[in-house]
């Protein structure tokens, strides 16, 4: 057992304990200390995983990838990419979080607590390699985002809103713990590498395992919270304190791409015509249901819960060229693409919740469209950084979200198949019919006149500063979105290859 190879994971549990321990003997109603750690913790974290895909991305080929724990987990590039990213923003997201939860006495030790548990168990996810590994990440992050959500006890919504996320979220655990199982009926095996040897063998039972796939895309398509398993995403977005409905929709969507790779590419790539069918309805279901209803949406929060069941609905149509004459290239395109899509929309989804966390104050939650009426007159750069999240999302040129959209099209039209041609023009038009409710918020922040207690911004320096480079960040990846591809590029081909 090679415990060396999951050193940051390890770190990050002692020092979560630590902290958990210091916290009891902190009196500072501030948590100042509490919440040093645990950005100090964060920073180390991704440290050690940035240091680990350097030296990973240095070997070549099956070399990258080092198996431990008897074979349970994978440290691998993509693996360090994905946890060194979820770590920069889990510190992005706590920074944003803190005076916003000061101002509603929320400000307690377990929020940061909890939110490094979620952290931990979006890093045991992304370097499983073993079905139950899969599962206990997964347990880790959800119990612990369960509890976030219901943080605000005195709150009929927030409760509300805590009690389905934990109902459909267990429901959705089962369902993905119900088809692992019937994997591990048809061959015999929990480990990915097994399970994908079994497959190409054909030393399975097909019928068993094509129903374990069924259960188990159907537990992944929950987890994103795509067409038709995203009930619970609007009400959860909409009844959470702000703050937490960001530690949902930043971070943990890495690990829900981790896993769908693990499982769906790395274990399950023998059967990809069975579950590139399925993701190619979820997609353009989440794309078609999650663009209409957001039209329809007048408060903010709920808004984006719609366009983010549309925007990872276009993420999946990366994991699609799967198959095409066993073109491995398209394959690398796709899950590169798709990668590169994840972690900019967690970058520009972060900025829109810091600006819409620095519009609130004690009293008034700034989560209304109305709200937002008139922002360019008082605050211009707020309206300004605002704008550039919003074109992101609706994949306006010059900003990131459009490459990001660019390349999975790309991916999809180099495969020169029809049907995937097709697919790509269904997912431009879809993108337009959303493009009008992310401008309708630019208009309402330029043209409307603003209303009486909207008319106030709080004041906090450092999220504003987090906030603009949050936005530069946004832009600058835009215009020079080389580096960051070919990085995810190198890391999706270092994986498959191991």
């Amino acid at each position: 057992m090679n415990w060396l190879v999951v050193y940051p994971e390890a770190f990050l549990l002692l020092a979560t304990c630590v902290i958990a321990l210091v916290d009891l003997a902190v009196t500072d109603p501030k948590r100042c200390l509490t919440f040093w750690l645990s950005q100090a913790t964060l920073g180390v974290v991704a440290l050690m995983h940035g240091l680990a895909l350097q030296t990973g991305l240095a070997a070549q080929g099956a070399a990258a990838s080092v198996y431990a724990m008897q074979g349970l987990v994978v440290s691998d590039p993509m693996g360090h990419m994905l946890a060194m990213c979820a770590a920069l923003a889990m510190m992005l997201t706590l920074a944003y979080a803190r005076p916003y939860i000061g101002e509603r006495e929320l400000l307690k030790g377990e929020f940061f607590i909890l939110s490094l548990f979620v952290l931990l168990g979006i890093s045991v996810m992304i370097s499983a390699n073993n079905f139950l590994v899969i599962y206990t990440g997964l347990e880790v992050m959800s119990l612990s985002l369960y509890a976030l959500v219901a943080l605000r006890r005195d709150h009929a919504v927030a409760t509300e809103a805590a009690m389905k996320y934990f109902v459909l979220g267990a429901l959705a655990s089962g369902f993905l713990l119900y088809g692992m199982s019937m994997l591990y009926g048809a061959t015999k095996s929990l480990d990915i590498p097994d399970v994908f040897n079994a497959i190409q063998t054909g030393q399975i039972n097909k019928m068993v395992l094509v129903f374990g796939v069924v259960f188990v895309v159907a537990g992944l398509a929950f987890k994103l919270g795509v067409v038709p398993f995203h009930m619970w995403v609007p009400d959860v977005y909409q009844g959470s304190p702000t703050a937490v409905t960001l530690l949902i929709a930043g971070a943990p969507k890495l690990a829900a791409f981790a896993i769908t790779i693990r499982l769906l590419v790395e274990g399950l790539s023998g059967l990809a015509t069975d579950w590139q069918q399925m993701l190619i309805l979820l997609a353009l279901a989440s794309m078609v249901v999650g663009n209409l209803a957001a039209i329809a949406q007048t408060n903010f929060k709920r808004m984006l819960a719609y366009s983010a069941i549309a925007q990872l609905g276009f993420m999946l149509l990366g994991f699609t060229p799967t198959v095409i004459g066993a073109n491995t290239l398209s394959a690398a395109n796709g899950y590169s693409s798709a990668m590169f899509y994840v972690v900019t929309y967690v970058l520009t989804t972060l900025g829109t919740f810091g600006l819409l966390m620095l519009l609130s104050r004690q009293g008034f939650e700034s989560d209304e469209l109305a709200d937002l009426a008139g922002l360019a007159k008082r605050s211009p750069w707020m309206a300004g950084a605002m704008t550039v999240f919003m074109f992101s999302l609706a994949g306006v040129p010059p900003m990131v979200g459009f490459y990001a959209k660019f390349a999975i099209l790309q991916a999809l039209v180099t495969t020169n198949d029809a049907a995937y041609i097709t697919l790509a023009v269904v997912a431009v038009m879809l993108s337009l019919i959303g493009a009008f409710y992310y401008l309708r918020v630019v208009k309402v922040m330029y043209f409307d006149e603003p209303t009486q207690e909207g008319a106030q911004t709080s004041s906090y320096g450092g999220v504003a500063a987090l906030v603009a480079v949050n936005g530069a960040a946004a832009l600058l990846l835009g215009v020079l979105p080389d580096g960051l591809m070919a990085l995810c590029r190198d890391v999706v081909v270092a994986a498959l290859a191991g």
